[in-house]
């Protein structure tokens, strides 16, 4: 018996009707991009003997038990034995390498010569270089959205990946995958250009096009289920926080607001963050005993002054003395001051989404290159 219902399955239909090289596919967990992305692959390798790369961030993602499983839907739907009439039934892991396979009634295990995916680490791709990929004609980069740490410079490490795979080829898809975990901070928004990605609603496909080449990009913000998943009430609690897992909506912690009105006089320090395209403006505001830091949107550009004489926290390089690169990691006694309110949770947000691009600053400085 099928595992899942056809209808709670993700298609690609609609992306791959752009043509593009790049689709970028969001959504919610466990609503078949994966599954969708490998059974197109393995299609592919079934009708033309072209393989499949698939690509994680870390090669421990793919190891042992990680990678055993990763056909493991397919299999259990019967779309292995499906797809090739019978003359395979299930898939063998073996060293980065998957292979189709079947189990004979005494339990030997015959397996194809050929693999028809290949495992790929970005943490690793150095290992890679020398190797050759001829027959790969789609790459899938699972979960290149995370809540924790990117690479350093990991976009141009991706980019070196997809270079040593597909070398002087023109005929190569690429599917990037990713669950809405973290609507900020990923590099792949800013490097590609991904300009209106932070403002798509479900159901959306954008097509971006660069300058005169043939280079398209297109991206998918999954629309939910129809009929939600017939397992959603698993996820029935009171937590806004689990709407990711039931209907595709933006992972969000819930963060503290403004305790107490205050006025212009009460505040007696202005500094700004800047991180992932997005203008903080913070103020430390004194009330009577109460003392906090309070961060909303900077809806307009800096002036002169602010760029010069205003403390500023941001990863980019600057030789200004007022800019300055972790909040962390203090030079005076203004910038010591402001990280204590950090430290002590004295810091209050406008919205949640405010407080979403601060936290990920924050973890940004608490990184070392990894």
């Amino acid at each position: 018996m099928s595992i899942l219902k056809k209808s709670v399955f993700y298609s690609l239909k609609n992306i791959l009707s752009k043509d593009a090289q790049y689709n970028i596919i969001i959504g919610e967990r466990s609503n078949g991009k994966t599954y969708s992305c490998l059974k197109y692959g393995l299609e592919q390798y079934v009708k033309k003997q072209k393989q499949t790369a698939i690509i994680r961030r870390f090669r421990e993602d793919f190891i042992g038990q990680r990678g055993v499983v990763m056909f493991d839907g397919l299999v259990a739907n019967g779309e292995i034995s499906k797809l090739t009439k019978g003359i395979w039934t299930n898939v063998y892991y073996y060293r980065s390498c998957w292979y189709l396979c079947k189990y004979l009634e005494n339990g030997e295990r015959v397996k194809d010569e050929t693999p028809f995916a290949y495992g790929f680490a970005l943490n690793s791709a150095e290992h890679d270089k020398s190797t050759s990929y001829p027959n790969i004609d789609v790459i899938i980069f699972d979960e290149f959205i995370t809540r924790n740490l990117y690479l350093t410079d990991e976009f141009t490490i991706f980019q070196n990946v997809i270079s040593t795979i597909i070398r002087q080829r023109d005929n190569v898809k690429i599917f990037m995958l990713g669950n809405t975990i973290n609507k900020y901070a990923c590099p792949y928004v800013d490097e590609m250009g991904l300009k209106h990605f932070k403002n798509m609603k479900q159901g959306d496909i954008d097509v971006y096009r660069y300058g005169d080449s043939k280079l398209t990009v297109a991206v998918e913000y999954c629309k939910p289920n129809e009929h939600g998943k017939p397992n959603n009430y698993y996820f029935a609690f009171d937590n806004p926080k689990l709407a990711m897992i039931t209907g595709g909506e933006w992972e969000i912690n819930i963060y503290p607001h403004l305790p107490i009105k205050y006025k212009p006089k009460d505040v007696i320090l202005h500094f700004y963050v800047n991180y992932s395209s997005e203008w903080l403006h913070c103020e430390i505001v004194k009330v009577d005993d109460n003392t906090f830091i309070y961060v909303h949107p900077k809806t307009t550009p800096l002036n002169e002054y602010d760029k010069t004489h205003v403390i500023i926290f941001t990863p980019e390089f600057s030789s200004l003395p007022n800019w300055n690169r972790r909040i962390n990691e203090p030079r005076n006694k203004i910038t010591r001051n402001i990280f204590e309110y950090f430290i002590k949770d004295k810091v209050f947000y406008s919205s949640n989404d405010v407080g979403e691009i601060m936290r990920n600053y924050l973890l940004w400085c608490r990184k070392t290159d990894i």
